[in-house]
């Protein structure tokens, strides 16, 4: 996809993070916007920016989490806009804790978006692109968390690598069919998000409640600080968007934004196909 003025972009959680900076970049080459986001408060601020740039948008307040919000999101972006081009599917929260400690419920609400908020979006998006026959591409928002695995974040590197797999047996789909829609899977290392205030962002379903020990355990506040760090010393989050949309024309299907994560990455590619375990201590050793 090399042209995107008149034409119709989608981004799953647009209130904060990558989802406001592409949205952003899509009011700069004058596409027409579909904002989703569970936090309304958000996505209307969100929304604010970008009618302030002079582009149509709307805001369709969404839990990607619910199939049929998703599919609500996709009627009305064709009500409104007559197609779909460019979708984000690009909402995304993590929770961090050894698997044995962390609430069911974390785990159900982290795969619910992380994993089955892109399913959602590929399951009601796609067939509307391939009804229009068009030039589209879709950008699923995953983490360098879904090419190399560490000791900490099971739930997330879970999802995460669960995203990866996904994109890329469904983009070797789309190719089998013959398809004008292109796929990128967007794999960030640390980078000045919000994704670590992402606890305000829960359904009712999955909210933090007293009666759960594990909130107010060691484990739970060092995990939450330790992603404070790491995220609000990561790197600017301006500089992401562009090099995306250049990925984008480009029709680059992995789109990263650390080289230093190359040789993590290879180093475990390695110990697979040479038969090695997982060196366990290779992150305490990089922490020490």
């Amino acid at each position: 996809m090399k042209e995107f003025k008149g034409k119709t972009a989608v981004i799953t959680g647009a209130g904060n993070g990558f989802g406001v900076e592409f949205a952003i970049e899509c009011a700069k080459r004058e596409m027409k916007l579909v904002l989703a986001d569970i936090n309304e408060e958000d996505l209307k601020r969100t929304e604010q920016v970008i009618k302030e740039m002079g582009v149509e948008v709307i805001a369709v307040p969404t839990d990607v989490s619910l199939y049929e919000e998703v599919a609500h999101l996709a009627e009305k972006t064709v009500e409104i806009f007559g197609s779909v081009d460019l979708l984000f599917n690009n909402a995304g929260v993590v929770v961090p804790g050894p698997i044995w400690e962390i609430p069911v419920k974390d785990w159900e609400w982290i795969m619910g978006v992380n994993v089955n908020g892109i399913a959602f979006g590929l399951k009601a998006f796609i067939p509307v692109m391939l009804k229009q026959g068009t030039p589209c591409h879709i950008v699923n928002t995953a983490s360098v968390a879904g090419l190399l695995t560490t000791p900490n974040m099971v739930a997330y590197h879970a999802s995460k690598h669960a995203s990866v797999a996904l994109t890329e047996s469904v983009a070797m789909q789309l190719e089998a069919a013959n398809s004008k829609i292109g796929m990128s899977v967007f794999c960030p290392g640390f980078v000045q998000t919000d994704l670590h205030n992402c606890d305000r962002q829960r359904p009712e379903r999955y909210a933090i409640t007293s009666d759960e020990p594990y909130y107010q355990s060691p484990t739970y506040r060092a995990g939450l600080e330790r992603a404070k760090h790491v995220i609000t010393t990561g790197i600017p989050i301006d500089s992401i968007s562009q090099s995306v949309f250049i990925a984008i024309e480009e029709e680059r299907f992995y789109i990263l934004t650390h080289p230093q994560y190359n040789l993590v990455i290879g180093k475990r590619v390695k110990e697979m196909i040479e038969g090695q375990n997982p060196d366990t201590q290779f992150f305490l050793k990089a922490k020490s």
